[in-house]
């Protein structure tokens, strides 16, 4: 499993690799579906490591964001994608639009997301019929 990151613009991505690079971290760059590059990193990166990237990418994502608002009809809509796997092993792109991605990216990790979205898949796939408090 895995952690992406997006980023609509070369130069953000590259500054974004260089730097978890010099953490030792290596990444695989690929082409996002919809617009831009995705650069995954491992999902076990020890807490001060992880802590240390969320503040680069939170201040790349403000320059990109600026960048962005400059070029006119550039922003268009909001949109988290989150990659769950489903229970026969097939990955799965989960969609998250508007303000709602704004808030969860704000409050919450991208591991705390992750984990939130792959719970609701998993609930999804199998539903619990019955109280809340019975034991799953």
């Amino acid at each position: 499993m895995s952690i992406e990151y997006i980023f609509f613009n070369e130069t953000f991505r590259d500054r974004f690799v260089q730097f978890v690079l010099a953490k030792g971290i290596a990444s695989q760059i690929r082409e996002d579906k919809m617009d831009g590059f995705l650069v995954d990193l491992p999902d076990d990166l020890d807490e001060v490591v992880s802590d240390a990237i969320e503040t680069e990418y939170e201040l790349l994502m403000n320059e990109q964001e600026v960048l962005a608002k400059s070029e006119e009809g550039w922003v268009t809509q909001q949109v988290m994608g989150v990659t769950v796997t489903l229970a026969d092993g097939r990955p799965c792109v989960i969609r998250i639009h508007g303000a709602i991605t704004r808030r969860l990216s704000e409050h919450f990790t991208p591991e705390e997301i992750h984990s939130l979205v792959s719970a609701i898949a998993q609930s999804v796939e199998n539903p619990i019929d019955g109280p809340l408090c019975q034991e799953a």
